[in-house]
């Protein structure tokens, strides 16, 4: 038997992100008592370096290595640069808020880009293993970072839940992988849509395999009835932590969607699309209506990432490449406006203060302006007001849904979308309307936070006023 050397430049930016990831954290026990900040700065340099390295070998084509396993397409390239684009933003928040709140360590960096590997990973599988590892390389980073702040209860007890939680999602994904694989005799997605195709595995088999694959990807995506674990995270978690998981994992969890059901599946659309009408339509219905009685802005967030991933679902229910192209476009830029809303909170929290209530709020208008206008704009983007890029994410789901023959779901989303947008409109009265409970000026903790803050909000007004390009990008890569 010849043994045959893979192509290893498929996957250069998973392998380069590891020897990089894998540098800083033995070199983090050496420098960090001296260089405070090296590890941070060794961080956003590794980014760049493999967002450059996706750039220089960006790809159109399908290209396959590790005995067929491991995928490099154009979805995959884009994806991974939005995802660098987000945690870039992500760890320029999370600097100064865990220097504010004295848990400043290199760790928390380390465990975001073994967590970004395995986004990447996930991203680019093939295969049901590959695939898993991804997973869970991404999870157990998840896991650490949550608990991360050992002296707070609420963060302990949040990682607590979010590991347990997630190894039942896991067993629950691993079970429907199994059962698929029993029916087809493969684990590789493309042999896997063949072998469905043909008509030769068996369907009650396949049909218990789908259920408890679409359980399992519910709860990582934080869908209902598998969201309990999201506003008692979100919560319980250092906002740094949150803004890190409310966004980035949206990518890698919307890939593992496609790569399941559309290339590994989409001969079996009867039977996972009925599955996700219903959970669809009741994750907007629960994100809409439960956000309302929340006083705590990050469980607000939480609720309304509920609703956005029923939005993203009817995309993916459409079943056609359209609707995936949709669905894709709309994780980005809940993604995206998930680091300004979130980073928004860290840039105003100082020791003592989280800054994550809604009565926090009051008066932002009076006491800063300027920080006051940039979280307008967010809120009104991911209510979905025109002309900020969040109305057109939504649109675009909703024309698809409704090419699908779903008309009474696009209604039924444009209802939750309307009643949703009174949470965010009671922030926006919150920060115009209400007297501060003090009136001395504010400012973000640090001039960095501050152009952060701004660059991420106006991003989002331009990108509603010319959304064609981010909306090409996800059309033309599926």
């Amino acid at each position: 038997m010849n043994f045959v050397i893979p192509s290893f430049a498929p996957a250069m930016p998973e392998m380069v992100l590891l020897a990089l990831a894998s540098f800083i954290l033995v070199a983090d026990t050496f420098w960090s008592k001296r260089y405070q900040f090296a590890t941070y700065y060794a961080t956003q340099i590794s980014l760049v370096v493999v967002g450059f390295l996706i750039l220089a070998s960006f790809t159109t084509e399908q290209v396959f290595t590790f005995n067929d396993s491991f995928v490099r397409d154009s979805f995959a390239d884009i994806l991974k640069l939005f995802t660098l684009i987000v945690s870039l933003g992500i760890f320029l928040f999370s600097r100064e808020y865990l220097l504010q709140h004295k848990f400043y360590s290199g760790e928390f960096f380390v465990l975001g880009l073994f967590g970004i590997l395995g986004m990447f990973v996930m991203i680019s599988a093939n295969n049901f293993i590959v695939l898993y590892m991804g997973l869970e390389i991404m999870s157990l980073a998840m896991y650490a970072m949550i608990a991360l702040r050992r002296n707070s209860g609420t963060a302990v007890e949040a990682g607590m839940k979010y590991f347990v939680l997630g190894a039942l999602a896991t067993g629950m994904l691993l079970y429907g992988f199994s059962m698929i694989y029993g029916a087809t005799g493969t684990i590789t997605f493309p042999e896997m849509a063949q072998v469905i195709n043909s008509g030769k595995a068996d369907g009650i088999v396949l049909a218990f395999g789908v259920v408890f694959v679409v359980i399992g990807l519910a709860f990582k995506l934080g869908a209902v009835p598998f969201h309990m674990w999201m506003p008692d995270v979100y919560h319980g978690s250092p906002t740094a932590v949150t803004l890190y998981l409310g966004t980035a994992p949206k990518l890698a969890g919307f890939a593992m969607v496609y790569r399941l059901l559309y290339e590994a599946m989409p001969g079996l659309v009867e039977d996972w699309q009925s599955l996700l009408i219903a959970i669809s339509i009741l994750s907007m219905g629960v994100g809409a209506i439960a956000a309302i009685a929340q006083d705590n802005l990050k469980r607000m967030l939480a609720y309304s990432g509920i609703g956005h991933v029923g939005f993203m679902l009817m995309g993916v229910l459409a079943a056609t490449a359209d609707g995936f192209s949709a669905a894709m476009f709309y994780v980005i830029i809940y993604a995206i406006t998930g680091v300004a809303g979130f980073g928004m909170i860290v840039a105003l929290s100082k020791a003592g203060n989280e800054f994550d209530r809604i009565v926090d709020f009051k008066g932002l208008n009076a006491r800063n302006p300027w920080l006051a206008l940039m979280m307008l704009i967010t809120l009104f983007s991911m209510a979905g007001i025109p002309p900020f890029i969040g109305f057109w994410a939504k649109i675009l789901v909703i024309e698809e849904v409704v090419k699908a023959g779903f008309t009474w779901l696009a209604v039924y989303a444009v209802i939750t979308a309307v009643i949703s947008a009174f949470y965010y409109l009671r922030v926006v009265k919150s920060m115009y309307f209400d007297k501060p409970e003090d009136s001395a000026p504010i400012e973000a903790i640090t001039p960095a936070l501050n152009w952060g803050v701004s660059l991420t909000a106006i991003v989002l007004l331009l990108l509603g006023l010319l959304p064609s390009t981010i909306i090409d990008l996800a059309y033309l890569s599926i």
